[in-house]
């Protein structure tokens, strides 16, 4: 058994070495997160176990018995189900069912036997876990190997003994992930346990103090991790770029509403300086007038397809006389390389002269122009445009 535990923990740690190595070779997604539904983040265990037990039947700390030797070793398993409230800290509770041994016979002096040997207990604990990786490095959905350490408190049935004792559980929980649902576990874990637990002197209070009076044991285990449900957490909203990605628009709507008050006062100027019988030049003067579509910081999609609204109007009046169409794309040179600007001019103009020749309008009716980035308009996102004009 002895051979047994030590090549068990010698696995985990060259595991673990292996883990560390794929870590520093992969680049990983680090980033802050949001918190999760209650029904996310869930997940279940199975291992194989092997438990030691070290107390007053070892006689103290003086060593002269192993707890890795002899009648107080053997094999079992253990089942857990757990929740991550966040990448860094989550809940278990932990099922461990050992069909164990004892040195009962010894103790009392009398030769030992197969049967004296039985000794079947169980441990369930209610255990905090603190993923150290996820705290301390960033949460990364790609990362190999997490380091968690946790800590607990539980019940344990001696059923050969029939008696019940209280204890504290902390450990080492690693696991080294297969993919999103499936994860390797190392656990070495420790319990500090009432004197009733082990099936020997229960009930009694041991002369001796501290560690040496109570019943100890050593766990480790081996097995897998399976994740249920949502199993990755989503990056926290970025608030700022919201807010600009908002106000860019709203800067839209105030340049439309700017574009659209100076050609209402244009038109009342025009109403009340010319004769009537210049009416006709006078529509041909507003039907003219250039019509803003406006985009986003950086991009060449149209911030609102209402801005088409208006373009349709002088489509309509460009088809009826068969008169070319000129599409000017601006960029805000404020932001942006001129090179930059150049290009992004030249992608809104020709996004808008595309949506003409959705509208009816020939291609061969329709120039395209990029003027690269200006800075003509106030405030500087009304620069963010392409103009329709009838030529």
């Amino acid at each position: 058994m002895k051979k047994l535990l030590f090549t068990l923990a010698l696995a985990g740690v060259s595991v673990a070495g292996m883990a560390q190595n794929n870590e520093t070779s992969v680049p990983e997604m680090k980033y802050s997160v949001a918190t999760n539904s209650f029904w996310s983040n869930w997940f279940v265990q199975a291992n194989v176990a092997g438990t030691a037990f070290y107390s007053n039947e070892e006689q103290g700390w003086d060593l002269a018995k192993s707890p890795f030797k002899g009648f107080r070793n053997n094999l079992g398993f253990s089942v857990a189900i757990g929740k991550w409230f966040t990448p860094g800290l989550g809940l278990r509770t932990k099922f461990n069912g050992v069909w164990g041994r004892t040195v009962g016979a010894e103790a009392k002096g009398e030769a030992w036997s197969k049967d004296d040997n039985a000794n079947k207990y169980w441990t369930l604990n209610e255990q905090v876990l603190f993923n150290l990786s996820n705290m301390f490095c960033g949460y990364s959905n790609t990362r190999v190997w997490n380091f968690i350490p946790y800590l607990g408190a539980g019940v344990g049935r001696n059923m050969s003994a029939n008696t019940y004792a209280m204890g504290l559980s902390a450990g080492i929980l690693n696991t080294f992930r297969l993919s999103d649902r499936f994860a390797l576990n190392l656990d070495l874990g420790y319990g500090i346990w009432e004197t009733d637990m082990d099936g020997i002197n229960e009930g009694a209070i041991d002369a001796k103090e501290g560690f040496a009076s109570r019943d100890q044991m050593f766990n480790v285990e081996i097995g897998l991790t399976y994740n249920i449900g949502k199993t990755r957490w989503n990056k926290t909203p970025d608030v700022e770029a919201l807010k600009a990605l908002s106000q860019s628009q709203i800067d839209a709507l105030n340049a439309q509403l700017a574009d659209s008050q100076n050609e209402n006062a244009k038109l009342k100027d025009m109403l009340a300086n010319q004769k009537p019988v210049e009416t006709t030049k006078i529509v041909k003067e507003i039907a003219a007038a250039p019509v803003s579509v406006f985009f986003n910081i950086g991009k060449s999609r149209i911030a609102s397809k209402k801005d088409l609204q208006n373009v349709k109007d002088l489509v309509e009046v460009a088809k009826a006389n068969n008169s070319k169409i000129v599409v000017t794309g601006y960029a805000d040179s404020r932001t942006g390389s001129s090179a930059f600007n150049k290009k992004l001019s030249q992608k809104r103009a020709d996004v808008v002269a595309n949506e003409l020749v959705k509208m009816g309008v020939s291609r061969d009716n329709i120039e395209v122009v990029a003027a690269g980035g200006v800075n003509t308009l106030s405030p500087v996102s009304y620069n963010r445009r392409a103009t329709v004009t009838i030529k």
